[in-house]
């Protein structure tokens, strides 16, 4: 009597246990927002629906090679991974899967995001961060007409003085260079033929200075943004450029006056004076004169380094550059020590919170490019837990009528051990933070098979020892105890099949491993331990009964 008692209070305990996992509650949670740790009140969904019940994105994310040949890439990958899980850990997504797909391959999966095209911005992002000095030696205008020679002598362009006139007919800044130009024919400059047949060449028609523009800026016609940057990336052009200097465009159009877009086109200095490795935080801000920014904080060694090189370069302009693109270049009025901000120019808070997010989790070591993407929709995602739903109760009402027309009392006891599993499954999911996916359904229906399977064996094993003509109670102590070494394997090659699923399984996959390794635990307690302690309470109340429904 006294263990018939401490059963009840284990199978009491236990379901009291399974409630309160179960039970929706508000809790206070230490969460992450815009950087920064804060205590807040959220609503506790004990099951968080996966990607294919709720809607959303998923991502495969590959190594781009398409700038060059990467040397380690199972360690880029590595390393990549890290970034990528990070940024969506601050993105805010709600139970996201992120994990490497053999050895070239990252699957983001994103339930109930709403703006995919964002959050595949934010993931795919480099977020490499220098800050370069720029160039006031007006190294590119000196050189201007070597660039101009080079594209002429390799048949690139057309020697021809139609140039000038076309592009000063699309609304080109004017020829610079050539005032220059004819000084030095004036004085009989050797090079004089070549600077003005130099004249005409693209870099001296299409690339000019604004008025009042900054050193090393120039401007360029967006619509010829793109001519210049096929010259740039010509092998000769770049042996040509100025030794010491890199050429980076500006990350905004710029409108000079009626409606002409113009991008800017930098001359830096190629050795970052500091990058963002140093970086420790960094948050989004809107300020009346410079409209949004991102201010950021750099470690003590980064301060340190940031203020000795500003502090020899005052007065001097540096360009903050992001992925190199330029995203301003402030003057520096002063050294500058751990803070700084890079202002966004035209863009909005939610860009600025998107670069903060990157800037936090860090440079992504290897440029990553989206191989696939696929969105599912809210309601394919509803349209598959009504399915889901349905198969269970399918599957539970079939599994009753069997039970309780083949073995009558004996299938109503086990009918019983059925409603616990069905409680203790969902309860060690919700405990465990596990997400409810479509197959993670599949893993569960199944799951209810396996633990009426163990009653099956069980109550054919009574059958037999009460057919040896032995009593009750022996025969179902003997049932029970003949019977588990068969559950017990049974079980176990499963649970190793769940694991193996799990290890080497992606999301969907691993999300059925889970609810069946669930369901195996959950079928030893419920299934086994609860319709044994039905049968004691059952025998309690029945002294001498010489036979059971069965």
């Amino acid at each position: 009597m006294t263990n018939l008692k401490y059963r009840l209070l284990t199978i009491a305990l236990l379901v009291l246990a399974s409630a309160w996992a179960l039970y929706p509650r508000k809790v206070v949670e230490r969460v992450k927002r815009n950087g920064t740790f804060v205590f807040d009140t959220i609503q506790r969904v004990p099951l968080k629906r996966g990607l294919d019940l709720q809607g959303g994105m998923h991502l495969t994310l590959e190594i781009d090679e398409s700038k060059g040949t990467i040397a380690n890439k199972t360690e880029a990958l590595d390393r990549a991974l890290k970034v990528v899980r990070t940024r969506i850990d601050e993105f805010g997504v709600s139970e996201p899967i992120v994990q490497k797909l053999g050895n070239d391959r990252i699957i983001v999966d994103l339930p109930g995001i709403d703006d995919p095209v964002r959050a595949t911005e934010v993931v795919q992002k480099s977020a490499f961060l220098q800050f370069q000095i720029t160039d006031k030696t007006q190294a590119f205008e000196k050189n201007v007409g070597r660039l101009d020679a080079i594209l002429k002598e390799k048949g690139i362009v057309a020697a021809s003085k139609a140039d000038t006139g076309k592009a000063a007919a699309k609304g080109a800044l004017p020829n610079l260079f050539a005032a220059r130009d004819t000084a030095k024919k004036a004085k009989g400059d050797s090079a004089a033929a070549d600077s003005i047949k130099a004249g005409n060449g693209p870099f001296s028609t299409k690339v000019g200075k604004a008025p009042g523009g900054d050193p090393g800026m120039y401007m360029v016609l967006e619509s010829d943004r793109e001519e210049i940057e096929s010259y740039l990336q010509n092998a000769d052009i770049q042996a040509a450029l100025p030794p010491g200097k890199v050429l980076r465009w500006g990350a905004d159009t710029i409108s000079l006056g009626g409606n002409k877009a113009y991008r800017a086109l930098y001359v830096l200095d190629a050795r970052p004076i500091i990058t963002g490795e140093y970086l420790t935080d960094a948050k989004p801000n809107t300020v009346p004169v410079e409209g949004t920014i991102v201010e950021f904080q750099l470690n003590n060694e980064g301060g340190r380094r940031f203020k000795s090189e500003t502090g020899k370069h005052v007065r001097d302009y540096m360009a903050i550059v992001l992925d190199d693109r330029v995203m301003s270049a402030p003057v520096i009025q002063s050294a500058i020590g751990t803070r700084g901000q890079i202002t966004m120019g035209g863009s909005g808070l939610q860009a600025a919170q998107d670069l903060a997010l990157v800037l936090r989790a860090g440079a992504l070591p290897v440029p990553l490019k989206v191989a696939d993407r696929v969105s599912i929709g809210a309601s394919l995602g509803q349209d598959s837990i009504q399915k889901g739903m349905t198969a269970g109760i399918v599957a539970i009402v079939l599994v009753i009528l069997i039970m309780l027309i083949y073995y009558r009392f004996s299938g109503l006891l086990a009918v019983g051990g059925l409603v616990l599993y069905v409680l203790y499954t969902l309860a060690a999911l919700a405990g465990f933070s596990a997400t409810l996916t479509l197959p993670g359904l599949a893993g569960f229906v199944l799951g209810i098979g396996i633990a009426v399977d163990a009653n099956v064996l069980i109550f054919e094993r009574i059958r037999e020892e009460l057919d040896h003509g032995k009593s009750v109670r022996t025969s179902i102590d003997e049932g029970f105890k003949h019977a588990m070494s068969a559950i017990i394997d049974s079980n176990v090659s499963t649970a190793l099949t769940a694991l193996v699923l799990y290890q080497y399984g992606t999301g969907p996959v691993r999300g059925f491993a889970v609810t069946l390794i669930a369901g195996l635990a959950a079928t030893m307690v419920a299934c086994v331990f609860s319709v044994r302690t039905f049968y004691l309470v059952w025998l309690n109340r029945n002294r001498g009964a010489e036979s059971v429904s069965i």
